[in-house]
Order: C-alpha cells, then sequence, then structure tokens
C-alpha cells in the first residue's frame, strides 16, 4: 500500500511575510527573556553553579522554537 499523503500539491499554502514572523519573534523573545533573567539566578543558587547557557541563549532558543509553531496551526 503506498502512502499518498505526504505528495499534496503546495499552491494552496498560505506564505506568511517576513515582517509578520519577526513582529512575533520579537515579542515571544521579549518575554522569554523576562522569564530566564528571573529564572537564571535562581538556577545558579539552586545547582551552586553557572548554568552552561546564559539568559541571552535560552530567549533566542524558545523564540526559534516556538515562533514557528504559531504559524504551523
Amino acid at each position: 500500500m503506498s502512502d499518498f499523503s505526504a505528495s499534496g500539491d503546495l499552491s494552496g499554502v498560505k506564505r506568511v511575510g517576513r515582517v509578520e514572523f519577526s513582529l512575533y519573534f520579537a515579542l515571544i523573545f521579549t518575554l522569554a527573556l523576562g522569564l530566564h533573567i528571573v529564572r537564571w539566578p535562581v538556577a545558579m543558587l539552586r545547582h551552586l553553579s553557572v548554568p552552561k547557557t546564559g539568559p541571552l541563549a535560552c530567549a533566542i532558543k524558545d523564540a526559534r522554537a516556538i515562533t514557528p509553531m504559531i504559524f504551523r496551526g
């Protein structure tokens, strides 16, 4: 039996503009940065060592993961 589910026509797919994607990315990055700035010192005190990634790297990672999820739906 063949699987034909992945061989669809992509002409009906709506593309999202870079401006809209960048706007959502900036909003999510800002919110994530605020969260990680608070969370990073707590993790440092809890484990008595400096975490491998800083709050900026964690916020970028979260924004890169979450933003595309919004537009997939």
